[in-house]
């Protein structure tokens, strides 16, 4: 009987260790109003000492370089791709991808990824691959706006592959694919894990060992959630800490992601609803703050 009590103890301090939620406020973490130019401003990436960012669906098909320390555009870099709906953006040193894969309504079959090579110098940014692909799993294709399990916003390049994470509106889960960049074949993109987040999973980055997501939920609640890497380009079955950073009614609906040596940075989109107006911003987030 006692061994039978330790065991129900042991199982209930397992689930309250994953389910544990800190609270981490991130206002406090503001760097800078962003410029009005990315109102919409939906990932970040840095590449050769820039930090780049975009807007989405329905804007010009540009990548901006962003000023961290006042929010100003630095440099517009005009591309030959189209925006149908950007949503995220990683490089691999050399070239910049960038995730045409955004899908509210679940029903496109026209995903694709631009890989871009990239130099700051640049004028134009001429893509040289389109990686096109689908989600294996997906048998219905039917319009169900934000009711669906086949959208995404977050991508990471690690181990000359890129890793997609899933914007799950449906189960508030994340899916974690990988997707082959060498190959413009129409490609199913390999499912390896999932993970109940219980948010929506809007970013992505990684540093030394650690995969950072962020997101929100439907009542405006922002989440970042950091997993230790347990084996390559595995994430979800180890250590996995959950943040609370705040309201998106207070600092901006987050949409981007991306590491430093010391730390993150979060980019939040403008934010309008009845009478609230929370502008786009910029935040770093230390990572001494995460431990």
């Amino acid at each position: 009987m006692k061994f039978k009590y330790l065991f129900i103890a042991l199982v209930m301090a397992q689930v309250s260790f994953a389910q544990e939620v800190r609270t981490l406020k991130l206002r406090p973490f503001e760097k800078t109003v962003l410029s009005d130019t990315l109102k919409e401003s939906s990932g970040l990436t840095i590449i050769k000492g820039k930090l780049l960012s975009f807007n989405d669906s329905g804007n010009p098909a540009e990548v901006y370089e962003l000023n961290p320390n006042n929010g100003s555009i630095g440099k517009t870099y005009r591309t030959n791709a189209v925006n149908i709906d950007w949503e995220a953006i990683t490089n691999d040193g050399e070239n910049i991808y960038v995730g045409d894969f955004g899908n509210n309504l679940g029903n496109r079959k026209d995903l694709t990824i631009y890989k871009i090579p990239f130099t700051p110098e640049a004028e134009n940014l001429i893509y040289t691959s389109k990686i096109n692909f689908f989600y294996p799993e997906q048998q219905d294709f039917s319009a169900k706006n934000r009711n669906n399990d086949f959208d995404a916003e977050a991508m990471i390049f690690l181990n000359g592959k890129i890793h997609l994470f899933t914007k799950e509106w449906k189960s508030k889960s994340v899916s974690h694919y990988i997707i082959d960049p060498t190959t413009e074949i129409l490609q199913a993109a390999q499912k390896t894990e999932s993970y109940q987040s219980d948010f929506v999973v809007t970013d992505a980055t990684y540093y030394q060992g650690k995969l950072y997501l962020v997101g929100y939920t439907k009542g405006a609640k922002v989440y970042l959630l950091s997993c230790e890497e347990t084996a390559p380009g595995l994430f979800f079955s180890g250590k996995i800490q959950k943040y609370f950073l705040g309201m998106t009614t207070r600092f901006g609906q987050i949409e981007g992601l991306t590491a430093t040596e010391e730390g993150l940075y979060i980019s939040g989109e403008q934010f309008k609803f009845k009478i609230i107006n929370a502008r786009q911003r910029l935040y770093f987030l230390p990572f001494k703050e995460l431990n």
